[in-house]
């Protein structure tokens, strides 16, 4: 079953510490949808831990809800868990972690094979296998010994092409799963825009999945 991801942006109001201010100490600035719009287990396991394939260190995982949350995105979380009991992994982080990211960090797994077997506009037609010490049998099987090496533990990154089908495996960064063109950055400009007025600290994602 595909599990997809939800969530907002959060911003701490700048007078949330002072004693004449009676509202919410955070607000609710924007949903994830439409900035992010993707189903990336990669990404997912690389910053929450869900759905984690390739072995990373989460950047935050299993926090759940801020006490402090808002009461929009409180109310959005208990919906959905109510009418949904597959909703779980809820979870948050600021700015600031983000922020600070080495995108060189890499997960367990030695790398990632990619195998697209249809036409280039169509993504689901890809299929990803995370690479240890061996290939995979079935891509064994299906495409030969890959032409880069016999073993994973010797092969350089490359593609190539065979049986209609192009193959392309490579070691995996943060960079790879979070950078451009995987739609995160959308989410990281929006979150960068709104910590030149409310800090670095008091900018946050919440997110949970189904």
């Amino acid at each position: 079953m595909p599990t997809d991801i939800y969530g907002f942006i959060e911003v701490r109001h700048p007078s949330a510490d002072e004693d004449w201010y009676e509202g919410e100490p955070w607000l609710t600035s924007m949903s994830l949808y439409p900035l992010y719009t993707d189903s990336d287990y990669a990404a997912f396991g690389c910053l929450f831990g869900v759905r984690d394939w390739l072995g990373w260190t989460p950047v935050s995982a299993g926090h759940g809800l801020p006490a402090d949350v808002s009461e929009q995105v409180r109310a959005d979380y208990e919906g959905c868990a109510r009418s949904d009991a597959a909703v779980h992994g809820c979870t948050w982080v600021s700015w600031s972690q983000l922020r600070d990211l080495d995108m060189s960090a890499r997960p367990a797994a030695r790398g990632m094979l990619a195998v697209r077997s249809g036409p280039t506009s169509m993504p689901h037609t890809i299929r990803r296998y995370r690479i240890d010490d061996r290939w995979p049998d079935e891509v064994v099987e299906q495409y030969g010994i890959p032409p880069l090496g016999v073993s994973p533990t010797v092969a350089s990154a490359g593609r190539w092409q065979v049986a209609g089908a192009t193959l392309e495996y490579g070691p995996v960064t943060r960079l790879h799963v979070l950078g451009p063109g995987t739609g995160w950055e959308h989410v990281f400009s929006v979150m960068r825009a709104l910590a030149e007025r409310f800090g670095d600290d008091g900018v946050r994602l919440v997110v949970w999945f189904d």
